[in-house]
């Protein structure tokens, strides 16, 4: 199972990419044709930006991540009962054994990050490992060493990446498009257009990064259950992990430095205003009723 799922990573990977690219490209012809009349300068814009921006967020992502979050590491001797856990679930991943790092929070939470298991890193707050017993800190471990197995990460990055390339554009045309339409030369531009294809495309300079951060936060709810079952599957007991999300759903407290933008990397949803209730459409995470529903039908 573990392996179908990293094949299904990697397929999901080069999909996601081609199809994020693709839409990179018609926001680019858009925003070309609106502001000039001319798609091509819209699509080597897009072009420029994609070749540019995601490479340099792809490479930067792990240390970015734990940057933001304020995260420092340490060795063995500071904690040896939570590396050993590392190390025991670490052999059952089959993976090396990933940096460990903690971030000073009284929230119990918890990310991986590492855009492949040779590189990867597993963070810790102080207030998660204060919170859990043994048990149920193997269960998180296990959770987030399966999203470096399963090459959550790289999947994840590339999503952010480029959902943030689409809305760069889309925020550049609609400046662009302002600035135009103000000096009154919009209309000498777009004289000639069609009328039916200039409002297709503004409708999709609006709707296209929606719609792409969608896309986002279904696949990162989707791997969160994928994570829950590969850590029973280290673990082989639903249990530890299922008290954790117990213990952590009515935890009230949230991760002081958690931002948007990483949200959906932590184990459970950092902001403890959106942890309640069922997921919605714009929720980082499933639900925790539905993640301990699927564990209990284990």
């Amino acid at each position: 199972m573990l392996y179908r799922q990293i094949e299904q990573n990697k397929r999901k990977t080069v999909f996601l990419i081609l199809l994020f690219s693709l839409l990179v490209l018609l926001v680019g012809w858009a925003v070309g044709y609106l502001v000039d009349g001319d798609y091509i300068f819209g699509i080597v814009l897009a072009a420029i930006v994609l070749v540019f921006y995601v490479p340099i967020t792809y490479l930067s992502a792990t240390m970015q991540v734990l940057s933001m979050s304020g995260a420092t590491e340490i060795q063995k001797a500071d904690n040896p009962m939570l590396f050993n856990i590392i190390e025991e679930l670490s052999l059952a991943a089959h993976i090396p054994m990933p940096r460990v790092y903690m971030v000073d929070d009284p929230a119990p939470n918890a990310f991986a990050t590492g855009i492949k298991p040779e590189k990867g890193a597993v963070a810790f707050t102080t207030g998660l490992l204060a919170k859990l017993n043994r048990e149920e800190l193997e269960g998180v471990v296990a959770h987030e060493l399966s999203h470096i197995r399963n090459y959550d990460i790289r999947l994840m990055t590339i999503c952010i990446a480029l959902v943030g390339v689409i809305a760069i554009i889309a925020d550049i045309g609609s400046r662009m498009l302002f600035y135009r339409s103000g000096r009154g030369n919009n209309r000498d531009n777009q004289k000639g257009g069609n009328p039916v294809i200039m409002i297709i495309a503004l409708v999709f300079i609006i709707l296209a990064p929606l719609a792409a951060h969608f896309v986002q936060l279904a696949v990162s709810r989707n791997r969160e259950y994928l994570a829950d079952a590969s850590a029973v599957e280290f673990t082989r007991n639903p249990a530890g992990l299922k008290h954790a999300l117990i213990k952590i759903s009515h935890d009230t407290e949230q991760v002081q430095r958690a931002k948007d933008a990483t949200a959906s990397m932590y184990f459970a949803n950092p902001f403890s205003r959106d942890r309640k209730g069922k997921a919605s459409l714009f929720a980082t995470h499933p639900s925790m009723e539905s993640r301990i529903e699927r564990l209990e039908q284990m």
